[in-house]
């Protein structure tokens, strides 16, 4: 049986998150998202300075999914900033050995403020990930990498400091398919990786977001994440390739409730705006009998509780390690669609107050939409989330 009931402690962790997200993000959250790349220095110490704090704690479960959630109601590009090994971490994480798990993220709880990063995406491979381009190949005891990668979320600060690193997806045999694909650990300083561009970005303007160009970049042989061997496991696919959708089974609900957070921001806006109107919401009122604007917050409504109990599911099943590609899919492709639906309808709602700049409703439309397209783009979650129903191939259905 699945149970979301919440501990007191786990209660005391969420209103925690609820109270930083509205002391510490609130106020700033629109000077940082009009200068642009200006980073926000007090606020990562202060981060840093509590990452011990059960708010900042990783994890990958409900009760994470709604620190998530608040932290994002917050400011999500905002959030994106907080110090931490992020999705590269995911990646090493679930698919490094331990002692590549202690050596590269041991370092995160100490020194100052550092980052991680993962770099997949490329101009000719976005969603499809066996295009990559990106060559890893062996060289006695190194790896040398060539090829460029784009739209790395924090990828800038994870470069700055000499303990952050960048997990880099590559291939090792072309010829090979998604069977040649695997990833590697970049260390912050490594001749031959640099920051080539620094994107300016619709939504969570407060995160960077950079093009990270290798050339004949060398690293340990050992940096290899899982085996080096290219070897095709079944027709689904292959170990390497298989590391890499692990890793967004895991972050994919993480990448939802940062989605429910934004959606519940602009949610929230509007309820409270057409309170102090003196506006009700009728519940329980026969559909036909409602006003439009009723049947628009409603709607609103059900699509976020949609969205939030189906991150909530792909958590908890990830909590008991139970396999939850298809749930995490799920969860990702509603929660980007939800908040897309929820923020624009806002706007609409507002009017002249959601459209002006002096509100945050403009801006959380714009944040929202990034949740629709990173760690894969909504119709490719709905791709894979039909594989999964139907039991096809990626042969069968594409």
């Amino acid at each position: 049986m699945i149970d979301f009931e919440l501990t007191p402690e786990q209660q005391e962790e969420i209103k925690a998150a609820q109270e930083f997200a509205e002391e510490q993000f609130r106020p700033v959250s629109r000077y940082y998202d009009e200068h642009e790349h200006e980073s926000p220095l007090e606020l990562i110490d202060k981060m840093w300075e509590k990452r011990g704090e059960s708010m900042f704690r990783l994890g990958l479960d409900p009760a994470a999914g709604l620190r998530t959630e608040e932290l994002c109601w917050g400011d999500a590009g905002l959030y994106l900033c907080i110090p931490g090994p992020a999705l590269g971490g995911a990646a090493i994480f679930l698919s490094g050995t331990k002692e590549q798990i202690g050596q590269f993220l041991g370092k995160f709880n100490e020194g100052k403020p550092k980052w991680g990063a993962m770099a997949m995406t490329e101009p000719h491979a976005g969603s499809d990930t066996a295009a990559i381009s990106t060559t890893a190949v062996r060289d006695g005891d190194e790896w040398v990498l060539n090829g460029e990668k784009i739209f790395v979320t924090m990828g800038k600060r994870a470069l700055e400091d000499s303990d952050g690193f960048v997990v880099v997806w590559a291939t090792v045999d072309k010829s090979a398919g998604r069977a040649g694909m695997k990833s590697f650990v970049v260390p912050a300083g490594t001749p031959g990786m640099r920051v080539e561009k620094l994107e300016k970005k619709l939504g969570i303007r407060a995160s960077d977001t950079v093009t990270i160009v290798f050339s004949d970049c060398r690293i340990p042989f050992d940096n290899i994440l899982g085996s080096p061997e290219v070897k095709k496991v079944d027709k689904a696919g292959t170990k390497g390739f298989k590391g890499a959708m692990a890793t967004f089974d895991a972050t994919r609900p993480i990448v939802a409730a940062q989605a429910i957070g934004i959606g519940r921001a602009a949610l929230d806006f509007v309820k409270e705006t057409l309170q102090k109107e003196g506006i009700k919401i009728r519940y329980g009122v026969p559909r036909q009998k409602l006003t439009a604007l009723e049947r628009d917050v409603m709607e609103m409504e059900a699509n976020y509780k949609a969205a939030k109990l189906l991150t909530l599911r792909a958590l908890w099943m990830m909590s008991q390690l139970q396999p939850n590609s298809l749930e995490s899919s799920m969860a990702k492709t509603k929660a980007g669609l939800a908040v897309t639906r929820i923020t624009q309808k806002a706007v609409e709602i507002m009017g002249p107050l959601g459209y002006s700049r002096k509100y945050l409703l403009e801006k959380w439309m714009r944040d929202a939409k990034i949740n629709d397209i990173f760690e894969g783009t909504g119709q490719i979650n709905m791709l894979v989330t039909a594989r999964r129903v139907l039991n096809y191939s990626r042969d069968q259905l594409k």
